[in-house]
C-alpha cells in the first residue's frame, strides 16, 4: 500500500512523524509532501520519500495556491498512491482543489477541532469535499461533530495521535530544581502550564489567546488569596510572530499576580520539568487532547477545560479535574480542591496514567489508522461498482 501524506510544516508536528514510523513498520510505503526544513531528515531516516513542496492552501496568496495545486496534482499523477492522507485543514483544502477530478480516496486526519467550532468554517470545509473524501478524527468530539453536521458515519473514523512510551521522566538527582530556583519550600504549591502563546484571532471572535493563559492568571490571583506562597510557571514561547501578544500576557500577569507568575519561555527540558509540577493546568478554549497527554504520562495531577478531546482523557472524579472553559473562578476552585486533598489527587494520577497509556499507545493508534485505511479502500472500491 502506497500512501502520500501531506504536511504544511517541516519544523514541528512530530506527532505525524511518530505515526508514520509505526505505519512503515506495518509495511506501508510512505511518501510525504512537505516544505524543506529540519524535519525532512527525520522522515528520510525512516526510509520515507520526501517530496519538498508546500502543499498548503493560502487564501491571501491565490496565485501561489494555484501553483501549489498544480504541483500536487502532478506529484499524484506520477506517484499514483492508493490513498492520500492530509494532516491539516490547509493541506486538505489544497488537496481537494488540486485533485477534484482525481479518483483516489483522500483522508483528512483532523488534528484539532477549532474550525469545527465555527459554523461558517465548518460548513466551508465540509462543502469542499466530495465522494473521495473521508475524515479520521483524533478525538471523539470531532468525530461526533462531523456526523451531526451531516457526514455519513461510515465516512468517519477515530485514531488518536499516539506518543512513544517513556518520554516523561523524573529529573536526575542533583539536577535543575524548579522550586529551589524560585526560592519555594517543598510544601508550597507549584502550578505548571506548558503551551505556546497563540495570539487571539479576531476574525474568529477571540479576545484572549487560544490556550487560556489569561484565564489561568486570573485563577492564580484567586488561588493566592488562599495559598499566598503558590507560584505558576508558564513554559513556552510565542508562536508564529506572536511576540507582542507574549509581552502583553507577561505585563498582564505582572499587574494581576506580581512575581507569582514565572515565564520560562521555550524550553528543551519539558520532560524533566513536568514531574516537578504539583499540578498541571491546561485551560484551553479549543483543543484536541493537547498537553494533557504529557502531564498524565508524567504522573502529574491534571486539570483541563472541558473542551474538545480533553474529556477523552480527563474523566471528572476519576482521572483528573475538568472545568468549564473561560471560567477563572471554576479553575481556581479546581486548583484549590485538588491541592487540598493529596490522597484523592494521587488516586486520580494513577487512574490518569492508566487511561493515557491505553488510549495514546502509539502502536494501538497505528493499528487504528491501518484499520481505517482498509475500511476506506473497501468502501471506496465498493462505491465504484
Amino acid at each position: 500500500m502506497t500512501v502520500l501524506h501531506l504536511l504544511k510544516t517541516a519544523i514541528g508536528a512530530k506527532w505525524a512523524l511518530n505515526q508514520i514510523k509505526e505505519l512503515i513498520k506495518r509495511g506501508v510505503d510512505v511518501h510525504v509532501a512537505m516544505p524543506d526544513g529540519p524535519m525532512n531528515a527525520g522522515y528520510e531516516a525512516l526510509g520515507v520519500t520526501v517530496h519538498k513542496m508546500q502543499p498548503e492552501f493560502s487564501f491571501s496568496h491565490p496565485l501561489k495556491t494555484m501553483t501549489r495545486a498544480r504541483a500536487l496534482h502532478q506529484l499524484v499523477d506520477e506517484l499514483k498512491p492508493d490513498l492520500i492522507h492530509s494532516h491539516f485543514v490547509s493541506t486538505t483544502l489544497l488537496m481537494r482543489l488540486a485533485l477534484r477530478k482525481t479518483r483516489i480516496p483522500r483522508i483528512f486526519q483532523v488534528p484539532g477541532p477549532l474550525h469545527l467550532e465555527h459554523a461558517l468554517l465548518r460548513g466551508l470545509e465540509i462543502a469542499s469535499s466530495n465522494k473521495e473524501d473521508y475524515w479520521l478524527a483524533s478525538c471523539k468530539w470531532t468525530q461526533q461533530r462531523y456526523i451531526k453536521s451531516g457526514v455519513a458515519a461510515k465516512r468517519t473514523g477515530l485514531a488518536y495521535y499516539g506518543v512513544p512510551p517513556g518520554v516523561f521522566t523524573a529529573p536526575e538527582p542533583g539536577s535543575f530544581r524548579l522550586k529551589q530556583q524560585l526560592k519555594m519550600q517543598e510544601e508550597d504549591l507549584l502550578i505548571g502550564m506548558v503551551a505556546y502563546f497563540y495570539a487571539p484571532k479576531r476574525f474568529l471572535g477571540q479576545t484572549r489567546g487560544l490556550k487560556g493563559h489569561e484565564d489561568l492568571i486570573d485563577a492564580l490571583a484567586l488561588v493566592l488569596k488562599q495559598y499566598p506562597t503558590a507560584r505558576c510557571v508558564f513554559v513556552g514561547g510565542p508562536w508564529d510572530n506572536a511576540l507582542s501578544y507574549y509581552d502583553q500576557v507577561q505585563a498582564y500577569a505582572s499587574e494581576k499576580v506580581g512575581d507569582a507568575a514565572v515565564f520560562l519561555g521555550t524550553r528543551t527540558d519539558v520532560p524533566q520539568l513536568y514531574p516537578q509540577f504539583d499540578l498541571a493546568v491546561h485551560p484551553s478554549h479549543s483543543e484536541n487532547v493537547g498537553g494533557a497527554v504529557e502531564s498524565l504520562f508524567a504522573g502529574v495531577s491534571t486539570i483541563t477545560s472541558d473542551v474538545g478531546g480533553f474529556p477523552d482523557l480527563i474523566i471528572e472524579g476519576e482521572t483528573g479535574y475538568l472545568c468549564p472553559p473561560k471560567d477563572p473562578q471554576a479553575l481556581a476552585a479546581a486548583i484549590c480542591r485538588a491541592w487540598q486533598n493529596p490522597a484523592e489527587r494521587q488516586k486520580r494520577i494513577v487512574a490518569g496514567l492508566k487511561q493515557v497509556t491505553e488510549l495514546m499507545d502509539i502502536e494501538h493508534n497505528a493499528r487504528q489508522v491501518m484499520t481505517f485505511y482498509e475500511h476506506v479502500l473497501n468502501t471506496y472500491s465498493g462505491s465504484l461498482k
